[in-house]
């Protein structure tokens, strides 16, 4: 009886230091879970926060996009301002040029009959 029972207590010492070794392992395990859930939990945040910055710079990009469409619009309309502007002066440079030329036909038709009026009155006080 002896020795049956210090071989049941001897595989009572063996169960026991088993029971032991897995609890170990056990806390150990928890402990990585534990950490690992963190870890999760910090991930998770990490990504609704980035999730929220997209979101924002989505947005922005959207209010850019309308401004940059407004600008553009603007600068259409400034551009047939622009043309519209520029083809009347086309229109005027030609007048002012047409008008120059009239002037300086004008001229010498006044310089011609001048010498004609010189050339009669020449006459005249000669006669």
């Amino acid at each position: 009886l002896q020795k049956e029972l210090s071989k049941y207590k001897q595989e009572a010492r063996n169960l026991q230091g088993v029971k032991d070794a897995l609890q170990q392992r056990l806390i150990q395990q928890d402990a990585s879970v534990l950490q690992l859930k963190q870890d999760l939990l910090r991930a998770n945040m990490d990504k609704e926060e980035l999730h929220n910055q997209n979101v924002d710079l989505q947005r922005k990009v959207e209010e850019r996009n309308c401004l940059l469409a407004e600008y553009k619009k603007e600068l259409c309309q400034k551009d047939r301002h622009l043309q519209q502007h520029q083809t009347k002066l086309d229109e005027m440079l030609r007048r002012l040029s047409e008008a120059s030329c009239q002037q300086v036909d004008l001229e010498r038709e006044l310089e011609h009959k001048e010498a004609l009026l010189a050339h009669c009155m020449k006459r005249e006080a000669e006669e």
